[in-house]
């Protein structure tokens, strides 16, 4: 496993938490909105950022880190992400994994060997082939099951765990939120991200796109709060 992206210092990555994030390469999804373009597309024309630099700066500031944040691309593609959550585990941190939903086994694998304490799932959209592969920027119908097997995992309570949707003009309504919620209904804390363009996002035609306004975040926080009583908002 090769890693793409180191941030030191992260406030954002893990609420309430100080945090290091270890960037993965590569994805199943093509989502058009993505912002991390060359991670997804072009992982070889990124530096590989060597594993034991990574540790030792972990070692080295261990007092001010709360946890590691291991994210993509979409981790669960790596056969060995369950090999770097013992390693950074091994030095004394949390494990945070960010990812797509589509490797339940992964998922349950992390949870059942105590290699993770906690999982953040994206949702995409409304489990249906349409919404979610105008989302997901390619054929979803393989990847609903998987998805909606992973929120079960979540829901089960074996770990601490959120699912959020970024919300993104063009793809998202207030219906689709409250579909989305009636699909976690029960879970225990869900988030709302405010899609913001980016220098490069995987379709060019986003990075021109205008974020939601506080008033429509509004509207779909209390479309989601019918179900969903503990939904945030972020950005």
């Amino acid at each position: 496993m090769e890693i793409k992206g180191f941030v030191s210092i992260s406030f954002s990555d893990w609420d309430g938490k100080v945090s290091s994030v270890i960037f993965l390469p590569g994805c199943n999804m093509r989502c058009p909105f993505c912002y991390n373009k060359s991670l997804v597309l072009y992982p070889e024309r990124m530096p590989t950022i060597s594993k034991e630099q990574i540790e030792n700066y972990l070692r080295t500031n261990r007092k001010w880190i709360d946890g590691v944040v291991i994210t993509g691309g979409e981790p669960t593609v790596h056969r060995d992400l369950p090999l770097l959550c013992r390693e950074m585990k091994k030095i004394g941190f949390r494990i945070k994994v960010d990812t797509n939903g589509t490797n339940p086994t992964m998922i349950s694998e992390l949870i059942r060997k105590k290699l993770v304490d906690y999982v953040a799932l994206d949702v995409k959209g409304p489990l249906t082939k349409e919404k979610y592969s105008t989302a997901c920027g390619i054929n979803a119908t393989s990847f609903l099951k998987k998805i909606e097997k992973t929120i079960q995992v979540l829901l089960n309570d074996a770990v601490d765990y959120e699912f959020r949707t970024t919300v993104v003009p063009t793809i998202h309504h207030t219906g689709d939120i409250e579909k989305i919620c009636q699909t976690l209904k029960g879970c225990e804390k869900y988030a709302l991200q405010n899609f913001k363009s980016e220098a490069e996002t995987l379709d060019s035609k986003y990075q021109s796109l205008k974020p939601f306004s506080k008033t429509q975040m509004d509207g779909f926080l209390q479309a989601a709060k019918k179900t969903v009583s503990n939904t945030v908002v972020r950005g």
